[in-house]
Parts: C-alpha cells; sequence; structure tokens
C-alpha cells in the first residue's frame, strides 16, 4: 500500500469529517446544501431548455426556412450526446467529474446562443448538436458527483429533487416560451436561456471541487482514455443518426441507411453496455435494461398524446399540451414515495408495480379515440403512468450508484443514459414509420405545429399501432424489473 498524497490525505480526513456529520444531515443540510440547490439548478436548467426550445422550434424552423431539415434539430441533439456520454464517464472515472460538468454546462450555453443566433437551418442545426454534446457531459457527470459526494442513505432523495426539478418547467415551460416567441421572437427563448447557467456555476461548481473533486481511484488518473469506447461511442452516434434518417420516409432506399445504422450499432451497444444487458442479467445489466425500456416506451407513447388529441377530439396544440402537464407532478410524487427509508426493502417490488402502472396507462391511453370518453380521463391516466415511471426511472438512478464501484459509477452512468437514449431513438422511429404506413400523415409537422391549421388527417387506427406495440414493450419492462435485485 503507498502512501496518501498531501491531497488524499486532506480528501480523507474531510471524508472522515463529513462522515461525523451525515447521520444528522439531509440533501439541504450544511454540508450539502450549497451542491444540492446547485446541481439541482443544472438539472432545472435543462428540463427548462427541453420544454421552451421544443415550443419555440417550430417557428423558428419555418422562418429559417428548414422546414425539411426539421427532424435533424432534435436527431443532432440526440446523436452527439450519445457520443458525449461515454466521453463524459471516461472523463469523470479518471479524472473527476468537475471539468466534464463545467465544460457541458458551458457548451449548453454556446449552443443555445449559436442556434439563437442562427441566420440559416444548417447553423441552427450545429448549434442543436454542440446543445447535445454539451447536456451528454453534464447529464454523466452529475451521476458521477451523486456517487461521491452523497452517502448511499440520502441518494433517493436527491434523485427525487431531480424529478421535482421537472414540475415547475413542465407546466411554466411551454407557456413561457409560447409567450415570448409570439410577442420578442423566437430568438429570445435560445438566447435567454444561458443567463440561467450562472446559478449553478456558481452555487455547484465550488462545492464539488470540494466534496468531489480529482478521480475516485489515484491510479486512475494516469491512465489514458480507451480508444476504444470513444471508437464505439462515434459508432453508436452514426448509427443512430442513420436510422433515424431512415424511418423520415418509407421508400426501399431507406433500407440502405438502416442496413448501416445497424451494422454500426450492434457492435456499438455489445460493447458499451454491460454484459448481460440484453438478455437481463440479475442486476446492474437489469438495471440498465429495465432503464431504456421504461423510458422508450412510455416516452414515444407520450409523443403521440398530444398529437392524438389534436386531430381525434379538437384541442388546440395548447391545452392539449397542458393535458400532460400534472404528470410532472405526479412523477415527482412517485420519485419522493421511492425516496422514503422505510420502503427501501421493497424497492424492487415498488419497481415492478410502478412497470405495470406505467403499461396499463399506455394501454388505456388510445381510449380517448372513442368519442363517447372524456377528454380528461387522459390526463388522469397518464398522471397514473407517471407516478409509475417516477417509481422506476428515480429507483434505476439509485440502485446503479449502489451496484457500481466509486472508479466505475462513470462509465455505469454513461451506459444507463445510453440505453436512455437509444431506446428512445429506436422505438421512436418504429412508432413514426408505423403511424406514417397507416395513415398517421406527416409526423414531424402534425408533431410541431401543424396539426393547428388542419394540415394533417390522422387515421384513428395510425394511434393505436403506435400505443399498443409500446404497452408490450412496457410489459416487458415488468418483467426485468423483478431482476434488477441481487439480494434474492
Amino acid at each position: 500500500m503507498t502512501a496518501l498524497e498531501p491531497r488524499d490525505a486532506e480528501v480523507t480526513a474531510a471524508l472522515v469529517e463529513t462522515t461525523a456529520v451525515e447521520p444528522a444531515e439531509g440533501v439541504l443540510g450544511r454540508t450539502h446544501r450549497a451542491l444540492s440547490i446547485g446541481i439541482v439548478s443544472v438539472v432545472l436548467l435543462i428540463a427548462f431548455e427541453a420544454t421552451a426550445v421544443g415550443t419555440a422550434m417550430p417557428v423558428a424552423a419555418r422562418e429559417l426556412h428548414g422546414i425539411p431539415l426539421y427532424a435533424f434539430a432534435f436527431s443532432a441533439y440526440f446523436t452527439t450526446s450519445l457520443f458525449a456520454m461515454v466521453l463524459s464517464g471516461q472523463w469523470a472515472d479518471r479524472r473527476g467529474p468537475l471539468a466534464p460538468l463545467a465544460m457541458g454546462i458551458g457548451a449548453f450555453g454556446v449552443g443555445l446562443l449559436l442556434s439563437g443566433t442562427a441566420g440559416n437551418m444548417w447553423t441552427f442545426i450545429l448549434g442543436r448538436a454542440v446543445q447535445g454534446v454539451g447536456g451528454g457531459l453534464v447529464i454523466v457527470a452529475l451521476y458521477v458527483v451523486i456517487g461521491r459526494a452523497y452517502p448511499e442513505r440520502i441518494r433517493p432523495s436527491i434523485m427525487a429533487a431531480f424529478s421535482a426539478a421537472w414540475i415547475v418547467p413542465s407546466v411554466v415551460g411551454p407557456l413561457a416560451s409560447g409567450t415570448v416567441t409570439e410577442h420578442l421572437g423566437w430568438r429570445w427563448v435560445f438566447v435567454g436561456i444561458p443567463v440561467l447557467i450562472l446559478l449553478p456555476l456558481g452555487l455547484a461548481l465550488p462545492a464539488i471541487r470540494r466534496m468531489a473533486g480529482g478521480p475516485a481511484d489515484a491510479r486512475a488518473a494516469a491512465e489514458p482514455f480507451d480508444g476504444r469506447r470513444i471508437r464505439l461511442a462515434l459508432g453508436i452516434s452514426a448509427g443512430a443518426g442513420l436510422l433515424q434518417y431512415a424511418g423520415q420516409e418509407l421508400r426501399w432506399l431507406s433500407l440502405v441507411p438502416a442496413l448501416a445504422g445497424a451494422a454500426l450499432l450492434v457492435p456499438a451497444v455489445r460493447g458499451l453496455l454491460p454484459q448481460g444487458t440484453v438478455r437481463a442479467a440479475r442486476g446492474l445489466p437489469a438495471v440498465i435494461l429495465l432503464r431504456g425500456i421504461s423510458a422508450g416506451s412510455f416516452i414515444v407513447a407520450e409523443s403521440f398524446v398530444p398529437l392524438m388529441l389534436v386531430t381525434q377530439r379538437g384541442l388546440s396544440p395548447t391545452m392539449a399540451g397542458l393535458s400532460l402537464a400534472a404528470g410532472g407532478l405526479t412523477w415527482a410524487l412517485g420519485s419522493y414515495v421511492l425516496a422514503r427509508p422505510r420502503l427501501e426493502p421493497h424497492r424492487g417490488a415498488l419497481m415492478t408495480a410502478g412497470m405495470v402502472l406505467v403499461t396499463l396507462s399506455i394501454v388505456a391511453a388510445p381510449s380517448v379515440l372513442i368519442e363517447a370518453v372524456p377528454v380528461w380521463t387522459l390526463a388522469v391516466v397518464w398522471g397514473v403512468g407517471c407516478f409509475g415511471m417516477g417509481m422506476v426511472i428515480a429507483s434505476t438512478s439509485v440502485l446503479l450508484l449502489k451496484l457500481s464501484a466509486p472508479e466505475e459509477a462513470g462509465a455505469n452512468s454513461a451506459a444507463l443514459q445510453i440505453s436512455d437514449g437509444l431506446s428512445n431513438a429506436l422505438l421512436l422511429a418504429a412508432g413514426g414509420a408505423a403511424f406514417a404506413a397507416l395513415g398517421g400523415g406527416a409526423v414531424g409537422a402534425a408533431a410541431h405545429g401543424a396539426v393547428g391549421s388542419g394540415a394533417v388527417a390522422a387515421h384513428p387506427g395510425a394511434f393505436t399501432v403506435v400505443f399498443l406495440p409500446m404497452a408490450a414493450v412496457a410489459l416487458v419492462g415488468v418483467w426485468v424489473a423483478t431482476r434488477v435485485r441481487t439480494d434474492v
């Protein structure tokens, strides 16, 4: 055993001191207060961007004469974030989470400014790609921070706080963005959000430097980045992008990018996710697979809910979006319930119950296609599903950190986020293709504003072929949830 370096000795002393006061403190105790407020502010920033920018983007694409390129504004963010997640995991494990988090927040802000000042659609898309790099760096680094700075007993509480941070943006974001877009212009939505970066930087970074700075393992700092994993990350990003591109149009020529994308994705997924993930091996692999199944099935179904309400029940786009607003509250409530220490022994069973609720909500959602069913029942049904998602998503994060060694937290957190993001892309591509094949119309235009003018006439059956397969995927998640615990 080697002697501790001076910095290591200081860190050890700090940890001893922290341990002495931990039993009396929670996430807002003196030790963790600044860090908790800072990193929750980061999540709040990401949440507000996700809800506000999506509202302003149709107007931006129209003014930049980029409607044909509209889908790439979303896929650019996703594909670059996949690569950044892997990079952030290695960076955080070898050097600590401070640098990737700071660089991620900076890149996120630069991307917003680039899109907000764009003179053409390709520059706008480039800005979205830079945002994706920032978002991928930030989300993985945050997981590493939580794993290293918070004791296991209060990690569920900080995860519940992350879920709660989405409540206000999910309600206020679309309304505020719509008002700003209408009265000041869409550019102000993009260039205004970076101002929010100042608070997370001022609060989080000093606290992270003090509590989670440097590598968890001093030997890891000397190791170079894993070039093979970086190449696989590039492969998974390119493969996902090609599959998304192929799903845009149902033509025989689309098979070429689809096959090329699959050829890149298969080895990349096998190399970047833990062994046994595809077959739901008990423990960490099942946790990572469950994250992808739950997020992919529910989020893809949710993306078609407003479109269904507008085209089939005549709601305005704003009212259709607000019908899902209560979901943010019930999602946070589900996370809060699983954060209670006395429920920890029952976490596995409650996650299974959560996936049952998710499955039932997806199955029940298309019932509003029947005129006799009141529209408000959709809000209730989706609120129940969001409650289940709150229990499942927060728990996968908690279990991932519990099952990961400190020096592997970055790589495993990256795998969790890759499972999440990749399932969203693949299931959305499949659902969108099925929707279009059964007379759903132009999904991209309908989902982002054209429906309000009656430009798209979607056949009711087209929604059924989206929701029922997603419910089947969620049902598989019920079984996977039974395998996340290793103590059975």
